[in-house]
């Protein structure tokens, strides 16, 4: 039986370092991408996956990786993580520069993965794309200008992507979680651990990055056949993106 590899980007931490580990203990090869590598290290330590320091927003790293990783021999699966949000400003008062940076990332920088590495997932003859977009890539809301927009980017890119391998092995999977507690998304984005506290203040069982991970492990370990086109997932407390049931125990 031939062993699955896949390459996971944003791995050093969050969702990106819990699928690494899930995959790992399904018995895949894995190849952990993401720019920091004193995380990336502690990560292959833990579970045995390959690692590459690389960088989504530079063509010449993007390049680098994938000519790293297709030395080590076949591809499977291409799971696009890596993303962050900035900001809570409305439209008209944000900072273009976030904007930029959120683009460079959560849309090119799965525009730029994918085109590294879909040669190899169609020669596999069984390859797997999955994109990780969010419930922010489907509803709007306010003060999430700039991360609504890239993430409907990563929307529309999985669902383009879908369409244009219509007949070619290669399924095109998008994870869109809601309301994710992990130990930097918030606190990136708002800049400080009150602001982050904040979010999840009242939900007693928001996502974990391993709930994520798990909903990722399920599409990818289905029989080749069998898509999951898109799979929204939240915690129960969270109805949509402004029903939140906090202090409900949930």
């Amino acid at each position: 039986m031939t062993t699955l590899r896949a390459v996971v980007t944003g791995a050093s931490s969050g969702i990106g370092a819990a699928t690494v580990r899930r995959l790992r203990a399904e018995g895949w090869d894995v190849v952990a991408v993401a720019r920091r590598e004193e995380n990336l290290r502690a990560l292959a330590e833990e579970t045995g996956a390959e690692v590459v320091v690389a960088d989504v927003t530079k063509d010449e790293d993007v390049a680098a990786m994938a000519e790293q990783v297709l030395a080590g021999g076949p591809v499977h699966s291409l799971v696009a993580n890596a993303g962050f949000a900035l900001g809570t400003d409305t439209v008209a008062e944000s900072d273009i520069g976030d904007w930029q940076q959120m683009f460079d990332v959560n849309v090119l920088g799965v525009v730029r993965s994918v085109q590294a590495l879909l040669p190899a997932l169609i020669e596999s003859g069984r390859g797997d794309i999955v994109v990780m977009s969010s419930t922010a890539g489907h509803q709007a809301y306010e003060g999430g200008g700039g991360y609504v927009a890239a993430k409907h980017g990563s929307h529309s890119i999985a669902a383009t992507l879908r369409l244009e391998l219509a007949g070619r092995p290669v399924r095109v999977i998008e994870i869109a979680p809601g309301m994710v507690a992990t130990d930097e998304f918030s606190l990136k984005r708002l800049g400080s651990k009150e602001k982050a506290d904040k979010v999840y203040e009242g939900v007693k069982n928001p996502l974990t990055a391993d709930d994520v991970a798990d909903a990722v492990v399920y599409t990818l370990t289905r029989p080749h056949h069998f898509n999951v086109d898109l799979m929204v997932i939240r915690p129960i407390a969270q109805a949509a993106q402004h029903k939140v049931a906090r202090n409900s125990g949930l």
